[in-house]
C-alpha cells in the first residue's frame, strides 16, 4: 500500500489516507483480502499520530472498503461488483461536476464542454 502525504493539501491527513486507499482498491492495486499494515505500522511509516491512522481506518470500514479482524489484522474488503462500479461512478460524476462548474465560471457551453469529451475519448483511441 503506498501512500503519500502532502503537507500543501488542504485536506486533513486522515483523508489525505482514506482517499488513497480508496483509489487503491476501486483501481484493483489493492486486492479483496490483503493484508494492510496495522494502525501503528502505518503511522511509523507516513511519521504521524496513531490516532490519525486509526481515524483513517474507522473511516474506510465504515464505508465497507476494509474489515479489522480483532488479533488478526485488517483487510480489504471482499467488494460488490455493482457497488464497486457505483463508487467508480460517483467518482467521475464529482470530477464531471468540479469541471462543469469551472466551465460556468469561464463561459463555456454545454455543447463545447460535449465537444470536449468526445474529443478527449476520441484522442484515446
Amino acid at each position: 500500500m503506498k501512500v503519500i502525504i502532502s503537507n500543501s493539501s488542504s485536506d486533513p491527513i486522515y483523508k489525505q489516507i482514506t482517499r488513497q486507499v480508496k483509489a487503491q482498491i476501486i483501481s484493483g492495486d489493492l486486492a479483496e483480502g490483503q493484508v494492510l499494515p496495522s494502525i501503528r505500522r502505518l503511522a511509523h511509516d507516513l511519521q504521524i499520530s496513531v490516532i490519525t491512522t486509526k481515524r483513517a481506518y474507522d473511516e474506510l470500514e465504515k464505508e465497507g472498503f476494509i474489515n479489522t479482524v480483532g488479533g488478526k489484522g485488517t483487510y480489504v474488503a471482499v467488494q460488490n461488483p455493482e457497488l464497486l462500479r457505483e463508487k467508480k461512478m460517483k467518482i467521475v460524476e464529482e470530477k464531471l461536476a468540479q469541471a462543469v462548474d469551472e466551465a460556468k465560471l469561464m463561459g463555456i457551453g454545454e455543447d463545447q464542454i460535449i465537444h470536449m469529451l468526445q474529443l478527449l475519448f476520441q484522442e484515446d483511441e
